[in-house]
C-alpha cells in the first residue's frame, strides 16, 4: 500500500508547538511500541521520507496531533477518512464485517459494493453524516436520481429504498419526501398559473429558474430534512 498523504512541514510545526527534540519525539514513539531511529523522522521532516500508516499514526499520538494536521488535508476520500480515524485497512474491515481484500479493492478502486449493514458500520466507524457518507462511497448521483424520480412522480414507493440508501427510519424519509413532492408541485402550479394567464416570458424564465436550483439542491435539502426527523 503506498504512504499516507504527509507534510513534512506541518509535521515539524507539530513538533515545535509542543517543545519536542526530534530525540525526545521518538522516545514518545517507542513508549506506544513504535521504535524508528531519530534519523527517520529527520527524514520525514525533510521530506526525503514519508511514514507509513503505523508511523503517521504513532507520530500524531506522539504529538498530540490530529492525523489530519499531519497530513495537510480535510479528508474527502474513504481511505483519508479512514485514516483520520486512525484505522488501518484491515482493522476497519473487521469493524464491518467485511473481506478485507474487498475492502482494500473497494479503498483502490474507488468502488464501494458493501451491503447495507456493512455501509452502516462504516458510516457509525468513520463518523459520517449521511450526506458525506454518500460522497466519499461514490453514491451521491443514486441519490440525485432517486430522488429527483420520488418527487416527480409517486413518492411513497421511493421511501423504503432511499431509507436503505441513507440509512435512516423509514418513516422520517417517508416525511421528507411528502414535504419535497409537495414543494415541486407547488413550482408546477405556478408556473401553469402564469402560463395560463398569459404571463410575460420573463416571469415564467424565473420560474423556471427557481425550479432549476431547487432540483439541483434537491439532494442537500433532503439530508436536511431527513436530519430534522423529516420535517419541514
Amino acid at each position: 500500500m503506498s504512504t499516507p498523504p504527509f507534510s513534512p512541514a506541518q509535521a515539524r510545526a507539530a513538533r515545535l508547538r509542543i517543545g519536542l527534540s526530534r530525540e525526545q519525539t521518538v522516545v514518545g514513539m517507542a513508549q506506544l511500541g513504535l521504535h524508528r531511529p531519530v534519523a527517520a523522522l529527520a527524514a520525514w521532516e525533510s521530506g526525503a521520507a514519508a511514514p507509513s500508516e503505523d508511523e503517521l499514526f504513532a507520530l500524531a499520538d506522539a504529538l498530540w496531533c490530529p492525523v489530519p494536521v499531519l497530513m495537510d488535508l480535510t479528508p474527502r476520500s474513504l481511505r483519508e477518512h479512514r485514516l483520520a480515524r486512525r484505522f488501518s485497512a484491515e482493522r476497519l474491515a473487521r469493524r464491518i464485517g467485511m473481506d478485507v481484500r474487498d475492502y482494500a479493492r473497494a479503498e483502490n478502486d474507488h468502488h464501494w459494493n458493501g451491503t447495507d449493514r456493512q455501509t452502516l458500520l462504516l458510516a457509525d466507524a468513520l463518523g459520517l453524516e449521511p450526506g458525506e457518507l454518500l460522497r466519499v462511497i461514490g453514491r451521491a448521483g443514486d441519490l440525485d436520481a432517486r430522488l429527483r424520480q420520488a418527487v416527480e412522480g409517486r413518492w411513497k414507493q421511493h421511501a423504503a429504498p432511499l431509507a436503505r440508501h441513507v440509512g435512516a427510519p423509514e418513516r422520517t424519509v417517508a416525511r421528507a419526501l411528502r414535504t419535497l413532492h409537495q414543494e415541486y408541485a407547488r413550482f408546477n402550479e405556478r408556473y401553469m398559473g402564469h402560463l395560463v394567464a398569459r404571463s410575460d416570458d420573463e416571469r415564467l424564465k424565473e420560474i423556471a429558474r427557481e425550479r432549476t436550483e431547487w432540483l439541483h439542491d434537491l439532494p442537500d435539502r433532503f439530508l436536511h430534512l431527513v436530519a430534522g426527523d423529516g420535517r419541514a
